[in-house]
């Protein structure tokens, strides 16, 4: 058995496929709405302001998912689905009220067997991101005992100074390491700052100190428990291109509210620029580290300087484009209905007198029907008689004779189709599908109960000629016995049962 054909059976993969879908087109409204204000508010929000944009946005595309989970009706395939259907009892008459219960697949806003699809897809996608993302913490963290030494006790002293200059309660102890080539901040419950070897020594102390503010800076704004989980976001919902932009706009943000810190501090922002262009050629080694290297640098250091950088391009026109590439494709997913909708070439209906046995016989091309209404949505919505759920006895107890002529090739699934069509076409019935708890029973056998005797073997009795053979016999077969093996009798001309050479003969009255 296949991964999607698991996850068919599961009661909860159609709930989570949709949510899924939904999303696409959640997220582009919510990431059209974000573009549209960074627009408007980027002269006049500042770094800090873009980036408390940035971070709602990315919040709300995180409450989106949760709020459709729980609006979403549950998923149970193996339950009933209950539809409210409204039909009159004759053309003419007013069009009472009924209750159905149908399976989840009825009439569905999305086919079936794409859904496991979808949720496989997005589970494979989330486990290497997730994956990826516990890989590069790890790294991170074992940068705090790879190869480092604790940093000379002056500048120990110098980052406490600091520390009370910024309104860090937290302590942070300083390190210098020798896998990294630009400084670092790394923790959120103990905070470390890591610098590369020789930079407290080869920089000058006022450039040194502003870089130290810097870091500083990401702990106090506890930048660092941010990153994790705008990182776990993109691992979640890594298929919509918005979360990676938004995110991408909440990182450049952030370096630049804390290159305004240190500013701020220091006073001195072409001393600040100097040191960062000393680490402009460092290499990036963890994604989950707060390093003063992040972001475009060239951008930070032309913005610091008051430069308007070249190399910044708009991109409202591009994201825009996306989001509504994203709205249509995510409406379609998830709000699309079936157009084939098969009917009858011709078809006659007519009140019914019959008070024999109902029936529905589906035949090549032609179907003719002598049932009642119950009966009807039965066969037209596949489902059972305890799934018709209340109604007026007088609309329920109507009924019709139906003979309906259809294309020869239709099969019987689509001849199903076409009186469904035709249900809804001449008793004008409508339907929405809601979910509902039915009573369940299981049926044992008690310890003391009746214990039927095995058959015996040998003995048999012949069945009739329209029987299926594995129901011919007198018995049905053991699940895995092969028909050879049951021991069943030979047809022959007569009547009654004839014993099988050597098994002991019977009386028969």
């Amino acid at each position: 058995m296949s991964v999607t054909q698991i996850l068919a059976t599961q009661p909860w993969v159609e709930r989570l496929g949709l949510t899924l879908l939904h999303f696409l087109w959640q997220g582009a409204i919510i990431v059209t709405l974000y573009a549209a204000a960074r627009k408007w508010g980027m002269r006049t929000l500042g770094p800090n302001g873009r980036y408390l944009l940035a971070c709602a946005a990315l919040t709300s595309m995180a409450l989106a998912p949760v709020i459709t989970w729980v609006l979403l009706p549950s998923s149970a395939p193996a339950g009933p689905a209950a539809f409210a259907a409204t039909m009159p009892a004759a053309r003419p008459a007013p069009a009472p009220s009924l209750s159905l219960a149908l399976p989840s697949d009825a009439f569905p806003a999305m086919p079936g067997q794409f859904l496991p699809w979808v949720v496989a897809f997005w589970f494979a996608g989330a486990t290497a991101f997730s994956v990826r993302l516990l890989v590069s913490w790890v790294a991170a963290e074992r940068l705090r005992y790879r190869m480092v030494r604790l940093a000379p006790a002056e500048w120990q002293r110098t980052l406490d100074q600091l520390k009370s200059r910024l309104s860090v309660a937290r302590p942070v102890r300083l390190l210098v390491s020798g896998l990294l080539d630009a400084p670092a901040a790394i923790g959120w419950l103990r905070p470390i700052v890591l610098v590369p070897v020789g930079a407290l020594t080869g920089l000058p102390p006022a450039q040194m100190e502003a870089l130290l503010l810097h870091e500083l800076a990401h702990v106090r704004r506890y930048d660092y428990l941010v990153h994790i989980l705008q990182s776990a976001m993109e691992a979640i919902f890594f298929y919509h291109p918005a979360v990676w932009w938004v995110s991408g706009h909440m990182r450049t943000e952030r370096e630049l509210c804390c290159d305004d810190i240190a500013v701020s501090i220091t006073g001195d922002a072409v001393a600040y620029v100097r040191a960062l262009a000393e680490f402009d050629s460092a290499r990036w080694i963890q994604p989950t580290a707060m390093a003063a290297n992040g972001g475009s640098l060239a951008g930070r250091v032309a913005r610091l300087l008051g430069q308007s950088p070249t190399s910044r391009r708009t991109s409202s026109g591009p994201t825009s484009a996306a989001a509504l590439i994203l709205l249509a494709l995510g409406g379609w997913a998830v709000f699309a209905q079936p157009t084939d909708r098969p009917q009858f070439e011709v078809a006659s209906v007519k009140p019914s007198v019959n008070v024999g046995i109902q029936h529905v016989r589906p035949l090549t091309g032609h179907l003719t029907a002598d049932a009642g209404l119950r009966i009807l949505m039965q066969y037209a919505y596949g489902v059972q008689p305890f799934q018709v759920i209340g109604g007026p006895d007088r609309v329920m107890s109507a009924r019709y004779e139906i003979d309906a002529k259809a294309d020869g090739n239709a099969s019987r699934a689509r001849m199903f189709l076409m009186l469904r069509s035709l249900l809804e076409d001449r008793y004008q019935l409508q339907t929405h599908r809601e979910t509902r708890d039915l009573p369940a029973y299981v049926l044992v056998a008690a310890k003391s109960g009746l214990k039927l005797p095995l058959p015996k073997e040998g003995v048999c009795v012949d069945s009739p000629a329209d029987v299926p053979v594995e129901w011919a016999g007198g018995r049905m077969g053991v699940p895995g016995e092969s028909q050879s093996t049951k021991g069943r009798s030979d047809r022959h001309a007569g009547t009654g049962p004839r014993a099988l050479p050597g098994a002991r003969p019977e009386r028969h009255r």
